[in-house]
């Protein structure tokens, strides 16, 4: 399945789910994101409900590591 990412920033507060994302499919991106830029995310990524509050984490992760 694949999302639109203007579709995904235009609607940063709906929940995953509308996408026809579920937490199965959050952890594929978790785990894509870590293998490609080498950063754990922490253990319960994948329980973000929205895209902004799964960007909000990642930008807060990144920037701690920085």
């Amino acid at each position: 399945m694949t999302v639109d990412p203007k579709e995904l920033k235009d609607a940063a507060e709906s929940p995953f789910d509308s996408f026809g994302l579920d937490s199965l499919g959050l952890l594929g991106i978790v785990g894509e994101l870590e293998n490609r830029y080498g950063a754990s995310l922490p253990p319960d990524s994948e329980r973000c409900r929205t895209p902004r509050e799964f960007l909000n984490l990642v930008n807060s992760t990144l920037t701690a590591g920085a």
